[in-house]
């Protein structure tokens, strides 16, 4: 594998990149889905909980929680591409999108009402796996700026 003394781009940047903006990017997918309030993909996403009774959770969330929900979702997508460019910007972008995720995450899972449906322990997990999701990119785009590879 090339390292950054090489002048070559290391291809673990390549792997998490591209990894990054498709996990990012179905997160971009699932948060327009749920603004243009598609019940069949939220159906989709969630079979065990009524769509509508979804939207409705959705919708009752504090404006600074939905704010948070699209900074994380949008600055994770913007991050991984400028993670794949090997843009030092990557952190910054990396480091607002974790901000989001605990805005809206954080919301989820210590004040919001619960949801009928998704009551159990995968409901519980996931949010908090998608916060260390965040914050390890947040630590990899670090880690690349310290070794030279981002500019």
């Amino acid at each position: 594998m090339a390292t950054t003394a090489e002048g070559r781009t290391p291809v673990h940047l390549w792997i998490v990149g591209g990894l990054a903006t498709l996990w990012n990017g179905y997160g971009c997918y699932g948060y327009l889905m749920a603004r243009m309030r598609n019940t069949d993909f939220l159906a989709n996403a969630m079979p065990e909980v009524d769509p509508n009774a979804y939207l409705a959770w959705i919708e009752a969330f504090p404006i600074w929680a939905q704010i948070g929900w699209g900074m994380g979702v949008w600055l994770g997508l913007l991050g991984s591409v400028l993670l794949l460019a090997k843009s030092r910007w990557a952190i910054w972008s990396f480091a607002l999108s974790l901000v989001g995720a605990i805005l809206s995450l954080g919301y989820q899972i210590a004040m919001a009402p619960a949801l009928a449906g998704a009551e159990g322990p995968k409901h519980q997990i996931i949010p908090l796996v998608i916060i260390l999701i965040a914050a390890g990119l947040l630590y990899y785009a670090w880690r690349q700026r310290e070794r030279g590879v981002l500019r």
